[in-house]
């Protein structure tokens, strides 16, 4: 009982704010003619907008030290990015729900009771409503881009990128209902996972950058050449490889924070030419805090 409830809010407290701001990307590239587009998509931000102010509730003295201490919940750049992007778009987004996870608290298990279990799962089951229609959502919005019946300012692999992120979201949360914890994933198929993830980041930074702004493009281009070598690796080698590909891609990971970190910085102090959301800028470093926490639990369950 107690597993089940931490893992389910340190679940939503990453994948429900990522959720809600795909919905929030996807509203802002619809153009102005598509009213029912832009009606669902806006729905879909509140509706995760509402099940992450209530993780928030939840969460508080609850969930573990090292998740609130990743920068995967949230970034020193993530209250300013959503003011920002709320000013830029006309977009309604609930800054309190950040400054109050700023606030939370690390805590322990046994502060878990029977009511608390109780609310988690009705959280829980809230979040897979919510994501069926949203995966649901997406897979529309891909097949009408891809037959061109629809203009969107997103990639069409945007949208197969955030359809994937749906995906493994409600895999867990299902897990999680269903034998009352995450089964411990094969780190191989982790890894791919996620490398094509950060793979995909990089082309979409390059994509999104001022034409002027080469260096930050070449940079770009260098990070998604190095994930699609670990890809390829990864692929490749056999079981007894997997450890010293990990310390690749952990390093390669940091490196790419690193560049993440500087990029969020720069567009949220209007340094940057692009067509990057700041809070886009911010959605893809928190994902690559996330990975970087799982990397570094999985070396030090090695050493």
């Amino acid at each position: 009982m107690k597993e089940y409830a931490t893992l389910s809010l340190e679940t939503h407290l990453f994948f429900g704010r990522i959720m809600k701001e795909h919905s929030l990307f996807l509203l802002a590239g619809f153009p102005a003619k598509e009213t029912e587009l832009i009606r669902r998509a806006d729905q879909f931000r509140k509706e995760f907008e509402e099940g992450l102010r209530r993780t928030v509730k939840l969460a508080d003295g609850i969930v573990s030290r090292s998740v609130l201490n990743s920068g995967e919940v949230v970034t020193e750049f993530t209250g300013k990015a959503e003011c920002q992007t709320k000013n830029l778009t006309g977009i309604p987004i609930d800054t309190k729900i950040t400054e109050a996870e700023e606030r939370l608290r690390a805590g322990s298990c046994d502060m878990v009771n029977r009511e608390t279990a109780c609310q988690v799962r009705m959280l829980n089951r809230r979040m897979l409503r919510s994501l069926d229609g949203l995966i649901s959502f997406k897979e529309e919005i891909l097949r009408e881009v891809t037959r061109c019946r629809l203009y969107t300012a997103n990639y069409p692999l945007l949208i197969e990128h955030i359809l994937r992120e749906a995906k493994m979201y409600r895999q867990m949360i299902l897990e999680l209902e269903q034998q009352g914890r995450i089964t411990a994933p094969d780190l191989r198929n982790l890894e791919i996972f996620w490398n094509r993830i950060m793979m995909e980041h990089a082309q979409f930074i390059r994509g999104l950058l001022d034409p002027t702004e080469c260096e930050l493009m070449e940079a770009a281009d260098g990070f998604a050449e190095d994930y699609c070598r670990l890809l390829e690796e990864a692929r490749e080698q056999d079981r007894k490889a997997t450890n010293l590909l990990t310390v690749k891609t952990l390093q390669t990971t940091k490196q790419y924070q690193q560049f993440k970190t500087a990029g969020t910085e720069g567009i949220t102090d209007c340094e940057i030419r692009s067509i990057i959301l700041p809070l886009l800028a911010d959605h893809v470093l928190r994902e690559a805090n996330h990975y970087l926490r799982i990397l570094e639990h999985a070396q030090k369950g090695r050493n």
